[in-house]
C-alpha cells in the first residue's frame, strides 16, 4: 500500500498581510518556521 503525505507551507509573512505569493519565495514567519520543523 501506499501512502501520500501532503504538507502546506508554513506560515509566511505575506499569508499575514492576505497577499498572493503565486511565483515569488517569501520569507517564512518565525511562526512558519517552528511549523515547518515540526512537520519535518
Amino acid at each position: 500500500m501506499h501512502k501520500l503525505v501532503l504538507i502546506r507551507h508554513g506560515e509566511s509573512t505575506w499569508n499575514l498581510e492576505n497577499r498572493f505569493t503565486g511565483w515569488t519565495d517569501v520569507d517564512l514567519t518565525p511562526t512558519g518556521v517552528s511549523q515547518a520543523m515540526s512537520a519535518g
